[in-house]
């Protein structure tokens, strides 16, 4: 299960509709109990895809490396990635599939018209074939 705390999901919020039309990304840091993740910071990252960012997103292994330090520093865990979906739902795509990280819960936020709709997360397999959605609970700020 994944929970995220009010503040880093106002911010992951934020991120996605600030960056409306095109996907943002960003990291989740915070602690690993048992089978509970809880995010405690929300940590914004470049989307650095060429060409158009509005339905890919790409994260480079510096700025993912830079997520885990900050985590580490803090005594965190680094529990997964966030992006948002502009103008469609909150599914896990092929593309993302593919570029994922079985270690790691992956945030997917639905953004319509501008606007926070729907989030939903997902926990890709080890050999990055499909994705199951992983229980998600979050209060809104």
């Amino acid at each position: 299960m994944l929970r995220i705390e009010p503040g880093p999901m106002a911010e992951m919020i934020a991120h996605a509709e600030a960056t409306y039309p095109n996907e943002c990304v960003g990291a989740m840091i915070g602690t690993i109990s048992g089978g509970e993740k809880r995010v405690e910071f929300a940590l914004q990252l470049e989307n650095s895809a060429d060409g158009s960012q509005r339905a890919y997103y790409e994260l480079k292994p510096e700025h993912l490396l830079k997520a885990d330090r900050a985590a580490r520093e803090q005594g965190k865990d680094l529990i997964g990635i966030y992006h948002s979906h502009p103008d469609c739902d909150a599914y896990f795509s092929q593309t993302d599939l593919k570029n994922s990280c079985p270690w790691y819960s992956f945030v997917v936020l639905s953004i319509k018209q501008g606007q926070f709709d729907h989030a939903n997360s997902w926990l890709p397999d080890a050999d990055q074939t499909k994705a199951d959605k992983e229980e998600l609970e979050f209060e809104r700020a």
